[in-house]
């Protein structure tokens, strides 16, 4: 073996865990003396050199985070930012935030410039139209701690924090035929967005579970937070021969949009055709009548990004598993699917 041995390699050799190794090289009082000679020996033997980017960076902290979100507007985004500067204050972390607008030349920019100015690491939410990820390899091969939230890529293995969508739009779907609806529309995302796609097959999943026919008719594009595109398709698709009884939209703004139009044509929510929505925006509880949703915790889901992060800085290295943790959700029933 040569210079770059790892504490994997020492680990395989040893058949212990990575962690192992690494405690035992820090002389962790946890493990045995024992142990910690047959790792010292092994590394004296194969010139193990521990990780000297990983070492610079925790040795010359800024104590500073960069945090990449797809636009500022979206309410979601603004509870997880919230909720990722309650855990980094309180441990001494500054955060720079900047939006990629759902751009992947802003995202590559944005990345590019935050390490630049010299952040700790990044904590990234993708734009929709990121379908290249060297920018976020580069910084993965680099060591630099790196955390996915929400919007991940499924191909890196980092640090993600994210909801079960396709249990979450199953849920809501199974929520609207527990109530007689059978005609359901689904008015969808970017596919080409995980936690969209996964909402969409959770929809196809719950028709499917209940016997009820899938009608390409009934499922479409209704953009990412656009109110008019929204009340467009939904007058559309009341224009259809039978009509819809219910929509499960991908998110509140596109749910409320729909409401708009069933309110235009005078059918009555809940009804003639009742929506659930998504997210559980502020709005959602005002308007009338109440917006049925799914609430996924931005908050809590930037509070556990930030202490993903936190770990990585702390006991990163050659030794470091990468993390998935699921937030759960919470089905909200208001008045646009159960009359009061």
């Amino acid at each position: 073996m040569n210079a770059q041995v790892t504490i994997k390699d020492i680990a395989r050799e040893l058949e212990i865990s990575p962690s192992t190794v690494s405690r035992a090289l820090k002389d962790h009082p946890d493990i045995s003396p024992k142990t910690k000679k047959a790792v010292n020996d092994l590394a004296e033997k194969l010139h193990y050199q521990p990780n000297s980017i990983a070492l610079s960076l925790r040795k010359s902290k800024t104590y500073t985070i960069g945090i990449i979100i797809p636009e500022f507007v979206h309410f979601f985004f603004s509870t997880v930012i919230s909720g990722i500067e309650d855990v980094a204050y309180e441990k001494g972390y500054n955060v720079i935030i900047s939006q990629s607008s759902e751009s992947y030349e802003r995202e590559v920019s944005d990345t590019r410039s935050m390490i630049s100015h010299r952040v700790d690491g990044l904590l990234v939410s993708m734009s929709k139209e990121t379908r290249h990820i060297d920018h976020f390899k580069e910084l993965v091969e680099r060591g630099i701690p790196l955390v996915f939230f929400d919007r991940i890529c499924p191909e890196l293995k980092t640090d993600r924090v994210i909801i079960d969508d396709f249990e979450a739009g199953f849920k809501a779907v199974e929520h609207l035929i527990s109530t007689g609806k059978r005609r359901i529309a689904h008015l969808y995302g970017d596919l080409n967005l995980l936690i969209c796609k996964n909402r969409y097959d959770g929809y196809r999943a719950a028709l499917e579970k209940y016997g009820l026919p899938f009608d390409e008719k009934l499922a479409s594009y209704a953009g990412m937070l656009e109110l008019e595109p929204a009340k467009v398709l939904m007058h559309r698709l009341l224009a259809l021969p039978e009509m819809p009884d219910a929509v499960f939209a991908h998110n509140d703004v596109v749910a409320y949009g729909a409401m708009l139009a069933i309110k235009e044509r005078g059918i009555k929510i809940p009804e003639e055709c009742a929506v659930i929505g998504f997210s559980d925006w502020q709005f959602s509880s005002f308007v009338e009548p109440g917006l049925s949703t799914i609430s996924q915790s931005g908050f809590e889901m930037g509070q556990e990004a930030a202490r993903l992060f936190l770990d990585q800085i702390e006991n990163g290295g050659d030794s470091y598993v990468p993390q998935t943790k699921v937030i759960p959700t919470r089905l909200v029933i208001r008045g646009s699917t159960m009359k009061s």
